[in-house]
C-alpha cells in the first residue's frame, strides 16, 4: 500500500510544475476560505469585469484605444444599471410589501384547504396527517419570518458597507478592464518559473469562465423576461417579483427552478384556487424551463459547459456550502476547473516527454 501511494506520488508531484500548480492552489483555496467575506467586493468586481470586457476588446477591434473604450463601456453599463433600478426597484419593492402583508391570509387559506381534503378525499389523507403538515409548515414560516427579521436588522447595519461598495466596485472594475494586460503582468511576477501547468489550467479555464458569466447573465435576463410577459399576459399578481425569482433562479442549476415553482404555485393557487388559469400557468411555466433548460442552456453554454448534471448538482452542494452564493453561483466554473486540474496532473507525463 506504501508503495503505490510512493509511486502515485512521485508519479504527479515528482515535476516542479505540479509543485507549483498544488501550491498556487493550496493558497487560493485558503485564500478564500479564511477571508472570502472581506474580498467580496472584489469578486464581484471581477465577474463585472469579466462581464464588459467582451464589448471592450470589440471597441478596440475597431480602433479606440483601452482608455476609450473602458470609459465608454463603464458609461453605458452604469446607464443601464441605474435605469433598471429606478423603473424596477419601486416595483419590486411595492410587490415585495404587499406579499409580505398577504401573506398571513394565504396560509390561512391554504390551512382552510389543506383541512376540507379529509372530507374530499377520505381514502387519500386523514385530519391527524392535515394537522402535522399544517403545524410543520407553521414551524417553517415561522422560522422563515425570523430569519428575515434577523437578515433584515443585520441588513441595517451594513447599509453604509453596502454605500462603500457602491464606490469601490465601479472603481475596481474600471481599472481592472482599463489596466487588464498591466495587471497580467504583475500577476506572472508573482508566479514561480515553473508555470507551465498554470498556464495550461489557465489557458483551459479563462474563456470557459467568461463564456459562463456572460451566458449566465443572457439566461437570467432572457428566462426572466419571458416569464414576466408570460405573468403578466395571465394577470398574476408580483408578476415582476416573481419573474425576478425565476430569473435568479437559473444561478443554481436544475434545484433553482424547482425552488421558484413553489412561490409561483403558491400565488396561482391562492389567486385563481384549481382553475383553468392556474393549471395555464404551470404549464407556461413548465414550457419556459423546458425551453431554458433543452434549447437555450445548450446554445449559450455550449463551450463552457462540459460536466455530467451528477456532477454539477456536487458541486453545487460542495461548494454553495462552503462559500454559499458565490461558491453557487461559480459551481460549474469550479467543477470546470476541479476537471481542468485533473487533466493537468493526468498529462503530467506526456508533457514531460515533449519538453525532453
Amino acid at each position: 500500500m506504501f508503495e503505490y501511494v510512493k509511486a502515485w506520488y512521485e508519479n504527479k508531484f515528482s515535476d516542479p510544475h505540479s509543485v507549483t500548480l498544488l501550491l498556487l492552489l493550496i493558497a487560493t483555496v485558503a485564500l478564500f476560505y479564511f477571508f472570502g467575506s472581506l474580498i467580496v467586493p472584489v469578486l464581484v468586481a471581477l465577474v463585472i469585469a469579466y462581464l464588459l470586457d467582451w464589448p471592450v476588446v470589440h471597441l478596440e477591434k475597431f480602433g479606440l484605444k483601452r482608455f476609450t473604450a473602458t470609459v465608454l463601456v463603464m458609461l453605458v453599463f452604469s446607464g443601464l444599471m441605474l435605469m433598471i433600478i429606478i423603473g424596477m426597484g419601486p416595483v419590486l419593492w411595492q410587490q415585495t410589501s404587499n406579499l409580505v402583508q398577504e401573506a398571513p391570509y394565504m396560509v390561512e387559506q391554504g390551512k382552510a384547504f389543506l383541512m376540507h381534503l379529509p372530507d374530499d378525499y377520505p381514502n387519500l389523507i386523514t385530519t391527524d396527517q392535515v394537522k402535522s403538515i399544517v403545524s410543520s409548515v407553521e414551524t417553517k414560516v415561522i422560522e422563515f419570518g425570523q430569519v428575515v427579521l434577523s437578515a433584515s436588522l443585520t441588513s441595517l447595519k451594513d447599509v453604509a458597507a453596502w454605500l462603500i461598495y457602491l464606490i469601490l466596485v465601479p472603481l475596481l472594475v474600471f481599472f481592472m478592464l482599463k489596466d487588464k494586460q498591466d495587471l497580467i503582468k504583475s500577476a506572472e511576477r508573482l508566479i514561480p518559473k515553473q508555470r507551465r501547468l498554470i498556464l495550461q489550467v489557465w489557458q483551459e479555464m479563462n474563456q470557459q469562465i467568461m463564456n459562463y458569466i456572460r451566458g449566465k447573465v443572457f439566461e437570467i435576463l432572457i428566462v426572466g423576461t419571458a416569464s414576466f410577459i408570460a405573468f403578466a399576459v395571465l394577470d398574476l399578481r408580483y408578476a415582476a417579483l416573481l419573474s425576478v425569482l425565476v430569473g435568479l433562479s437559473v444561478l443554481i442549476p436544475f434545484v433553482g427552478a424547482a425552488l421558484v415553482t413553489i412561490p409561483v404555485a403558491a400565488v396561482a393557487l391562492f389567486q385563481f384556487g384549481l382553475e383553468t388559469q392556474f393549471w395555464t400557468i404551470l404549464i407556461i411555466y413548465g414550457i419556459i424551463q423546458a425551453l431554458d433548460g433543452n434549447v437555450l442552456v445548450p446554445l449559450l453554454f455550449s463551450e463552457a459547459v462540459d460536466l455530467n448534471p451528477v456532477f454539477i448538482i456536487v458541486a453545487v452542494l460542495f461548494f454553495g456550502g462552503l462559500w454559499g452564493f458565490w461558491g453557487v453561483f461559480f459551481a460549474i466554473p469550479l467543477a470546470s476547473l476541479v476537471k481542468a486540474l485533473i487533466n493537468a496532473w493526468s498529462s503530467k507525463q506526456e508533457n514531460l516527454i515533449e519538453s525532453q
